[in-house]
């Protein structure tokens, strides 16, 4: 069985020093990549080797798989872990690091491939055993065949990007009349985004909720389930705020579905961490996704769970049995995450710059996932979140109690960011009762005029 002695972080920011914390933990040693603009990255600092692999553009370092893994053989690691985003559902990058006897910190690549084509995916998941939303059977081009499949289950439906996410490539239809015209911009979308222009049909849910359950696989046919996060609330399919367990599900629908996703991915002989994301709807589950990564929203499971998931995708690449059965799974209390931008709590436009001042709040059951410090050049680069401000209490009264506290001590002076938002979030009557679905958040916006 390998014993990972050093591993390789192929990612920057908030998720690369919590892999390096995770590393340091289990006595494994770190090597931080990096591009020229994240040279002073906090990740950067604390790693114990750093190896710069490009310029500030994304394509040319955080994404250059050559570079990447010309940094893993001059440094000698023996893992790579991808964190999420950039390369984490890069089937083909899964595939040449293990041509490199390197061990990938992640699921199987044959995995990564099904489930990162949405078409593909859904045809899995249904095999599997997972409920779906009504809608075509795969891809989609023929109109003809598009207004049959509308009109079986019925208007409104929504067109969707076989490859990508994000909302792009993705087209609500109302009528047969817009049908042929947004399924062209749909593609449209998904060729430049994607180089895809593949799409498909799924019926158009009118209020759901967006409910994901993080499940773990060995490689060897056993897997668990972690229980469900709600990530509702969410601006142009993008989550601002998540929490664990959801307001809205009981005890018996999370044993239920948990016992169908973790029965799914045994069957399909998974490896490490994942997340299946569903629509929730007056009761009933429907497949949308899976992420095979880490999500940026996993401290709240952790938190209710007590396990820490990066280890445990460690411990899984070198070949172990899985920490836990699903008898030993307990689920105690209650995590909310809020995503801290460097953006205009308002606009939503991105404020890059100099962090003057940086203090993070503290106190039992407070944790904060960030890189950010004093003298720290936020860049305008990259995805602009820049911590996660993540608490627990054992009711959902007394984490949004210490939720709010927690916003009121956090400062971060030098760069507009997203607290404010937060902070009026925990002042609305009805996200205090956990009554919101995906189209709430966009909703109460407009209505505070941003």
């Amino acid at each position: 069985m390998p014993q990972i002695k050093k591993l390789l972080i192929a990612n920057r920011g908030e998720i690369a020093l919590r892999i390096h914390r995770a590393c340091h933990e289990m006595g494994i040693k770190t090597v931080a990549v990096h591009s020229t603009a994240d040279a002073d990255a906090m990740h950067v600092r604390l790693a114990d080797e750093a190896i710069c692999i490009g310029p500030p553009s994304a394509a040319d370092s955080y994404l250059n798989i050559p570079n990447i893994i010309s940094a893993a053989e001059i440094s000698g690691a023996d893992a790579i872990h991808p964190g999420y985003g950039f390369l984490s559902e890069n089937a083909q990058f899964a595939e040449i690091v293990e041509l490199h006897n390197i061990l990938f910190v992640g699921p199987k690549p044959e995995h990564i491939r099904t489930m990162g084509d949405k078409v593909q995916a859904k045809r899995t998941a249904g095999a599997l055993g997972l409920p779906l939303v009504p809608g075509s059977d795969g891809a989609i081009s023929d109109i003809a065949e598009a207004k049959r499949i509308a009109e079986d289950i019925g208007y409104p439906v929504i067109i969707k990007a076989a490859s990508g996410g994000g909302g792009r490539g993705m087209k609500v239809v109302n009528d047969a009349a817009d049908l042929e015209t947004q399924m062209q911009q749909a593609g449209s979308e998904a060729k430049a985004a994607f180089g895809d222009a593949t799409v498909y049909m799924e019926k158009y849910l009118g209020n759901p909720r967006h409910i994901e359950f993080q499940i773990f696989g060995d490689g060897n046919g056993n897997a668990i389930h972690l229980g469900e996060r709600d990530c509702s609330l969410q601006r142009r399919h993008q989550k601002v705020l998540e929490e664990a367990p959801s307001p809205i599900i009981t005890a018996e629908e999370r044993e239920r579905m948990g016992g169908i996703v973790a029965k799914a991915m045994a069957d399909m002989g998974y490896r490490g961490a994942g997340t299946i994301e569903f629509l929730w709807e007056a009761g009933e589950f429907y497949f949308i996704e899976m992420n095979t990564r880490l999500q940026v929203e996993h401290p709240v499971t952790e938190m209710i769970t007590g396990l820490d998931l990066v280890r445990e995708q460690i411990r899984v690449a070198e070949g172990h049995p899985l920490t836990l059965c699903q008898e030993d799974v307990q689920f105690r209390g209650h995590a909310i995450e809020c995503r801290i931008n460097a953006e205009d709590p308002r606009t939503f436009a991105p404020s890059p710059g100099l962090v003057k001042v940086y203090h993070a709040p503290g106190g039992m059951h407070v944790r904060v996932d960030s890189g950010l410090y004093a003298g720290y050049r936020v860049p305008p680069y990259y995805d602009s979140m820049i911590a996660k401000l993540i608490v627990y209490g054992t009711t959902r009264q007394g984490a949004l109690r210490r939720l709010r506290r927690a916003l009121e001590e956090m400062v971060i002076e030098g760069v507009t960011t997203t607290i404010p938002l937060h902070r009026a979030l925990l002042d609305d009557p009805e996200f205090q009762e956990g009554a919101y679905t995906i189209k709430w958040l966009e909703e109460w916006l407009a209505k505070q005029g941003a």
